[in-house]
């Protein structure tokens, strides 16, 4: 171990001054004395007094230390290609960095995130229904009009026959179900049947079809019509239709 010298003052005596050297633990590793001038003797004779000849005491040998007994370290420090510094110990590795650290990121709470996904759902969901309802308007529009309209011919005896059947009209309008009757197609023996009015959101929308068949088993045709899951009879008495109580 390499010591740095360090010179002190110690003391004064008449014919000289003593300094120490000490290492950098404060131990005295050589003696320096400096002969003082004696102004009383200047230019008595030529050359210096014998008393004022410089010397040095024995230096004294330093201190050797055990170096085996300091900690050693296992630390690696090198740069990268980069310009990084890096300091590699055993498995761990610290890159120095000379720019500020990034910001942390912020961590999203799950119940945001499930919020969120609920919240498109529901949008998702209004989405499909109102797509829904206007297809089915489409297809409605495309088979019935608006207002909703459904015709047929059919023989019911009603002044009619094969060659000339009755017409048939079915008309929802704004709610009110009408029925028009041509009787033999003569609109001169036309009938006009009312029913119930249609208590929805969307009643003017409702298409109302028909069906005939015997329902009471007299050998008459009669008429039942259709209004969404609703039935209602109208029974034939040989000349129009009357609503079945």
């Amino acid at each position: 171990m390499t010591s740095i010298p360090q010179r002190q003052g110690k003391q004064n005596t008449q014919a000289y001054d003593e300094f120490e050297y000490l290492d950098t633990r404060g131990r005295v590793i050589e003696t320096e004395r400096v002969p003082v001038v004696n102004t009383y003797r200047a230019g008595h004779n030529a050359g210096l007094h014998p008393e004022d000849q410089p010397y040095l005491t024995a230096p004294r040998p330093p201190t050797q230390y055990d170096d085996s007994l300091r900690p050693r370290s296992n630390a690696i420090r090198y740069t990268t290609t980069q310009g990084q510094q890096v300091i590699q110990q055993g498995n761990r590795r610290f890159v120095i960095h000379d720019e500020p650290p990034p910001e942390p990121k912020r961590r999203i709470h799950w119940l945001l995130i499930l919020g969120i996904g609920m919240f498109l759902m529901v949008l998702l969901y209004a989405g499909l229904s109102a797509l829904g309802t206007w297809w089915t308007n489409r297809q409605l529009d495309a088979t019935y009009g608006f207002p909703r309209t459904w015709q047929t011919d059919q023989v019911v005896g009603h002044s009619d026959s094969t060659d000339h059947p009755s017409h048939f009209i079915f008309v929802n309008l704004n709610g009110h179900m009408m029925i028009f009757e041509l009787a033999g197609g003569d609109p001169a023996h036309s009938h006009i049947y009312t029913g119930p009015t249609l208590l929805s959101d969307n009643a003017a929308s409702i298409p109302i079809t028909g069906e005939f068949k015997d329902v009471n088993g007299d050998g008459k045709i009669d008429l039942i019509v259709h209004i969404g899951d609703q039935r209602i009879i109208y029974l034939n008495d040989g000349t129009q239709f009357k609503l079945q109580q």
